[in-house]
């Protein structure tokens, strides 16, 4: 289902329904979950969730998938048909944020693994607003989603469809600091997926011991 598609889905689910008979089936899950809001119950399962899933697409439809995480909460609603989140410098790339510019249509995935082992989807247009234009307009943002920066943007969601992600196949996670030095003996991100003939002959590519890694509720970018 993509954020664009109406409650009753989109074309191409419709015929696909069809063709394999689940058209009842699916008119029920439209009927019965799907939300042209957010919720009461929505809207408090977002605010505990430390990490979102995101789905974006460019002009032309090339997509991109991404991730973000910080404390609970840093994924902020404001509305039941609004939310807002902050985006950083990071690797300087913005390829979340660029297809935005392009195509305001985005989807956000919030998954439970610990406690109710259940799912948030969430579809809607974006608009990239600076973070000081933000807060004046919401002066009850947070402030420590990444303690000594402030985020370059924020994305904020007009929501058009939030619907349940069934819990029948989610594993659970228990939260757990990273271990010390686990990752000591690894390369860099940078050439963590780069041949190794590669990275002996890159410069700019490190296979020395990554320090000061990030923590399990520190926000991640790019």
């Amino acid at each position: 289902m993509t954020s664009h598609s109406t409650p009753s889905g989109s074309v191409g689910e419709r015929q696909l329904q069809s063709q394999l008979s689940t058209t009842h089936q699916a008119s029920g899950f439209y009927n019965r979950q799907v939300q042209s809001l957010l919720t009461p119950q929505m809207r408090d399962f977002i605010s505990w969730q430390t990490m979102v899933f995101l789905s974006t697409a460019d002009a032309g439809g090339a997509c991109d998938s991404s991730f973000r995480s910080g404390p609970p909460g840093f994924v902020t609603v404001l509305d039941d048909h609004t939310l807002t989140y902050p985006e950083y410098r990071g690797n300087g790339v913005m390829a979340s944020t660029g297809n935005l510019t392009e195509n305001p249509h985005i989807g956000l995935l919030f998954m439970d693994f610990t406690h109710h082992h259940i799912g948030l989807h969430v579809n809607g247009r974006a608009r990239l607003h600076r973070d000081v234009d933000q807060r004046l307009v919401y002066p009850q943002l947070p402030v420590a989603t990444a303690p000594g920066r402030r985020p370059e943007l924020w994305v904020h969601i007009m929501v058009e469809e939030a619907y349940v992600h069934c819990s029948k196949h989610i594993p659970h996670l228990e939260p757990a600091a990273r271990p010390r030095g686990a990752s000591a003996d690894r390369p860099k991100d940078a050439g963590y997926f780069v041949p190794a003939a590669e990275v002996r002959h890159d410069p700019a590519i490190s296979t020395a011991p990554t320090a000061n890694l990030r923590g399990p509720q520190s926000p991640s970018y790019g």
